[in-house]
């Protein structure tokens, strides 16, 4: 689970941070009497991979000090991807991935717990921090090493079903985590990195006189402009990590208050965002006014075409497929999913595939992208499939719906 691993509270989502100023262009996408513009940006990079491959590149060739510095600079700026990844943690990733994934590869294949490439990458790690003790990026990079190992070594089964031996070393590398990362905060308390990689070590030591909401709060308080942080809260105030309903329901409220300024109500919206969307309970309780007033807030804050292919293919795609498994949750679900249909007529000018895809996934980042090419067209093929559904009357009557940069305009065929 890579992007849990990723500072914990990592959770890729579509947030156009960095502004980019290269030219778009557009490549017509057809479907019945549909047509609509597909947005691809020269040099662009939606999911980050020019900053973790940064990161990684760094790493190989062991130039530390170079990294750190970049690192520090994006964290103190708050760059972020056009997915809303902040590009310090991505660079940390990067600089960390080939550590990981060893490890990994050897659980995969069942190596002995002796094997050298369960310790051999940790170990130069460990080695690099000796040499740059002190510096915090370079301990979050360690620090978010030994955790991401933690849960390699711990994998996606059941607790009771986790074999000793894995269990002990998963408490390990937390605990190794738990000796780095604390001092890291320490030197830099105003670093959103370094916050985010603190929440990393909660689900290590469940720690009872730890309020998880509390560090999320200061976390966002660091970091308001950046939503994926509000929609890890809500998740993990879910009763299946660190919450309860009734917590998750006051965190929202009290974070669209703490956040107005830059979001109105949407706060509200973005800690219930993927909470509503993993848990039917969540769903039938959320204030569904609340919920599509904050989305109307969020709108009017970034009206810019990632957020609204995002909010319409959540609405349109992710919440579309809980229909069916709660009555009560039906209910919120149906009209939160009707805004969909506002977010398409009165928004969407250009389509970006590869967000609708993400939604088809429920915004799973644990999955492998072997091909974004076959992604994209998959979320290309979701999204004609969704909007071709709104404008069913039309298209069924012979009209056309051609979407410019107004909105769709329905001209007779």
């Amino acid at each position: 689970m890579p992007a849990l691993l990723s500072g914990f509270v990592a959770q890729r989502a579509n947030v156009p941070a960095v502004a980019r100023k290269d030219a778009v262009n557009r490549q017509q996408t057809t479907a019945d009497g549909l047509y609509i513009p597909v947005a691809t940006r020269a040099g662009d990079d939606p999911a980050g991979q020019n900053a973790f491959e940064r990161g990684r590149y760094l790493a190989r060739q062991e130039m530390w000090e170079e990294l750190s510095a970049e690192m520090g600079e994006a964290d103190a700026a708050r760059e972020a991807a056009a997915d809303g990844t902040p590009i310090a943690e991505l660079m940390a990733f990067g600089a960390r991935a080939d550590v990981v994934l060893a490890v990994e590869h050897a659980l995969s294949e069942n190596l002995p717990a002796h094997h050298p490439a369960f310790i051999e990458g940790i170990n130069e790690l460990e080695s690099v921090l000796r040499e740059y003790r002190g510096d915090p990026m370079i301990g979050a990079v360690v620090g978010l090493a030994h955790i991401d190992i933690a849960w390699a070594w711990r994998g996606t089964g059941l607790e009771d079903k986790i074999p000793p031996a894995h269990r002990e070393r998963c408490a390990a590398h937390f605990d190794r985590a738990g000796d780095i990362l604390p001092s890291c905060r320490n030197a830099l308390p105003e670093s959103p990195l370094v916050t985010s990689s603190n929440l990393g070590l909660l689900a290590g030591k469940r720690a009872p006189d730890i309020r998880v909401a509390d560090e999320y709060e200061h976390l966002i308080s660091l970091d308001p402009g950046n939503h994926r942080h509000m929609r890890a809260m809500g998740n993990h105030l879910l009763p299946r990590w660190f919450g309860s309903y009734d917590e998750l329901e006051l965190e929202a409220r009290r974070t669209a208050s703490l956040t107005h300024e830059t979001w109105g109500m949407g706060g509200y919206t973005w800690v219930q965002f993927d909470a509503i969307a993993l848990d039917e309970e969540a769903c039938a309780r959320v204030d569904v006014d609340f919920f599509l007033d904050g989305l109307r807030d969020i709108i009017r804050r970034r009206p810019d075409q990632m957020m609204v292919n995002l909010l319409a293919a959540y609405c349109l795609i992710t919440l579309e497929k809980g229909f069916g498994l709660n009555s009560d949750a039906d209910i919120a679900r149906d009209r939160i999913c009707e805004a969909g249909n506002w977010l398409i007529r009165d928004h969407l000018t250009e389509l970006h595939p590869l967000i609708w895809a993400h939604a088809a996934e429920g915004f799973n980042n644990s999955a492998r992208i072997t091909s974004p090419e076959r992604l994209a067209a998959r979320g290309r093929s979701a999204a004609m499939d969704a909007i071709a559904t709104l404008f069913l009357d039309e298209l069924q009557n012979g009209q056309q719906v051609v979407f410019t940069a107004s909105g769709p305009q329905i001209t007779v065929n």
